[in-house]
């Protein structure tokens, strides 16, 4: 392993004068725009002063660099806290006129920090929990690339700065768990421990020995006063130099300073108003006007944002270093560019499925693409809830990742599938990785949260969500995800893919892999499907997330069947009856509707055609009408399944080719 930096000595300014200015510029900035949370950023600017100062291992004119430590405020409400500590260091692009623009519209410096409005800010914030699961898998990511590249180019620390709402939320103790079972002992969590949240004392809520709490899962823990910068600084020294993840409970004072609202819940979410921000600076012996650092304290704090630049130096060297195959890899993986030969090795296994023509479930014609796709693209990383033979999402030659080997390619994530989501955005933001995992689709809901951060993020993560309908059968209403496919469909820039047949799955797998800024949701089936594509084509049909499988004959097109995953068949049937009495009849297969919204209007009314159109889906009606037109019909759920066989389902529940057939001549 290389040599992580010392541990810088502390800055010649004062620490208090570096700490003062996050504050005062935290609330100066609330105060201007009237909203916002003034008292977290006034109680960790020491502790985060320490961190910023003397260890985080980062070069603000390079906040790329693949080797610089990962800072995340899990406590995204205090945003105010990263945002002062980017312009104070140096980040390009992050000036003082940013900082009087918080929470205005088009500002960069938005209520809660969101990944790639502002360089240096690792990941989106703001909903509990999230930031220090998310940094759970930054961690592992790196283990994971030093082990398949080495400590001379992958060396790294992931540290968070979390409150006492990221401990309450559920998800903490799945991040929590985690980390400690990897045992990410470069993982290191400041705790604000400042016992109030927006309702008061935190001793209304939770009674909590957070330390033990982390104790049990296996990290280290300590505690110290959060005010106390050499405390600090001895804390995250020791917790660098232990083998296990790391928690420090930083005791500290919310709105810090503040002569009449320090230490309650007032200095929490609201501006402190102008007295008070006036009674701190006196209080603190900080007699600056609003938005004013001393020219020596912003020199300072510049020092330390340029510092990192030899420890950047020295890591070029050393990558220019690497053997040249290595070295190529290495940084083809961690700008997320796709290898050489993927798509063909792909386009082979599509023509195979279409020669062979098997039935089988979509979930396991996924595992049959993905035998294909990992051995060519390495990066890709594996992994489920705990369903790993239900989800097909493990290939023969994927070896699972452990706290004793981090070379694998295969999460066993365990029955968390909320963090399982949260840590593959982590790993997917630090690099190097594309992260995919499985669990029913009817457990997105328990995903929800880190699904819509993906998003949002615009991250390249793959989910695997099979047991789609009520086609799962016996296992009932409680798994039978009737609703789950409408709230994906509604969530912005997310792909829900649900194709019918092996020769779809493999196209929608490469359709998650080109889409570099879409997270995407394979929607698969349990039950058996029969492959409906053929005759090969290199050509990618579900591209263009809708296509005609089928055109009508016998004359022009009376009718249209939309459908979508293992209703793709049963529209088939449907229309083999409706040509049998003369009603020429067109099938189309819809596996995509992000992909088919964004086609031009010429293509969609081509692939949508006049007349009579009925869609079938074994799932509610929402959103179906905006391709059905007014005279429209819809075969469907519009209840909670049910437990039983699933071919007794299908009939009970009127989804099938005669319920179909029947639809459309009732709208001729």
């Amino acid at each position: 392993m290389t040599a992580q930096p010392a541990p810088a000595t502390a800055p010649g300014v004062a620490h208090q004068e570096m700490a003062n200015a996050i504050r005062f510029l935290s609330a100066d900035a609330v105060q201007k725009a009237n909203s916002g949370h003034p008292g977290m950023p006034m109680g960790m600017a020491d502790a985060a002063t320490v961190l910023f100062s003397r260890f985080l291992k980062f070069d603000a004119a390079a906040p790329d660099w693949q080797d610089r430590d990962r800072f995340v405020l899990s406590a995204g409400h205090g945003s105010m806290l990263i945002y002062s500590l980017l312009y104070l260091t140096g980040y390009p692009g992050m000036t003082i006129d940013d900082l009087k623009n918080f929470r205005q519209l088009g500002s960069k410096t938005a209520g809660h920090p969101e990944y790639g409005h502002a360089p240096g800010i690792e990941t989106t914030t703001g909903p509990l929990g999230q930031g220090i699961t998310t940094a759970v898998g930054m961690a592992l990511a790196e283990r994971m690339q030093a082990a398949r590249y080495g400590a001379d180019v992958v060396d790294h620390y992931t540290y968070v700065i979390a409150g006492d709402g990221c401990l309450m939320e559920g998800i903490s103790h799945e991040a929590i768990s985690m980390a400690g079972h990897f045992n990410l002992s470069k993982l290191i969590v400041l705790w604000d421990d400042n016992s109030i949240c927006i309702d008061g004392p935190t001793s209304k809520t939770v009674g909590d020995d957070q330390l033990a709490r982390f104790a049990a899962s296996g990290w280290d823990v300590c505690s110290v006063d959060g005010h106390d910068a050499e405390a600090v600084a001895a804390a995250i020294h020791a917790a660098r130099a232990s083998d296990k993840p790391s928690l420090i409970g930083c005791r500290t004072t919310i709105g810090y300073g503040a002569p009449t609202k320090a230490g309650s819940a007032s200095t929490h979410g609201a501006p402190l108003g102008d007295e008070e921000i006036a009674g701190a600076k006196a209080a603190l012996g900080w007699a600056h006007d609003a938005f004013v650092v001393p020219d020596d304290v912003l020199a300072a704090w510049r020092e330390v944002g340029a510092r990192g630049a030899t420890a950047h130096g020295a890591w070029d060297a050393r990558v220019a270093a690497m053997d040249a195959t290595a070295r190529a890899e290495f940084l083809r993986a961690s700008a997320g560019t796709l290898p050489a030969g993927w798509k063909a090795a792909l386009n082979a296994h599509k023509k195979a499925m279409s020669e062979t023509a098997p039935k089988l479930a979509t979930r396991q014609a996924s595992g049959k693409a993905l035998e294909a796709l990992a051995p060519v693209v390495p990066e890709m990383i594996g992994g489920s809830a705990d369903l790993t033979g239900s989800v097909n999402t493990k290939t023969p030659d994927m070896t699972p990742v452990t706290a004793e080997d981090f070379s694998g390619r295969y999460m066993h994530w365990g029955v968390r599938e909320h963090g399982m989501a949260a840590a593959m955005n982590g790993m997917a933001l630090h690099g190097g990785f594309i992260p995919y995992a499985g669990t029913f689709l009817v457990f997105a809901d328990y995903m929800k949260g880190a699904m819509r951060l993906s998003a949002l993020m615009e991250q390249r993560v793959v989910y695997v969500l099979t047991h789609d309908s009520i086609g799962l059968g016996e296992d009932g209403p409680t798994h039978q995800p009737v609703e789950t496919l409408a709230t994906l469909r509604a969530t912005p820039n997310f792909n829900v893919f649900r194709p019918c047949d092996p020769v779809e799955t493999a196209e929608c797998w490469a359709l998650a892999l080109e889409n570099e800024k879409t997270p995407s949701g394979l929607v698969l089936t349990r039950q058996g499907v029969p492959t409906l594509r053929t005759t090969h084509t290199d050509d990618n049909l579900c591209a263009k997330g809708a296509y005609v499988l089928a055109e009508a004959e016998g004359g022009d097109r009376q009718v249209t069947l939309l459908a979508t995953g293992s209703e793709v068949s049963i529209a088939m049937d449907a229309r083999a009856a409706l040509q049998a009495d003369g009603v020429p009849t067109a099938v189309v297969s819809m596996p995509c509707w992000e992909l088919f919204e964004t086609q031009d209007a010429a293509y969609r009314a081509s692939v949508l055609g006049g007349g009579v159109r009925v869609a079938v889906e074994a799932a509610v009606r929402m959103g179906w009408d905006r391709w059905l037109g007014e005279n429209g019909g819809f075969v469907g759920m519009s209840s909670f399944g049910a437990s039983a066989p699933a071919p007794q389902l299908y009939q009970h529940f009127g989804i099938t080719a005669e319920a179909v057939a029947a639809e459309a001549k009732a709208r001729l």
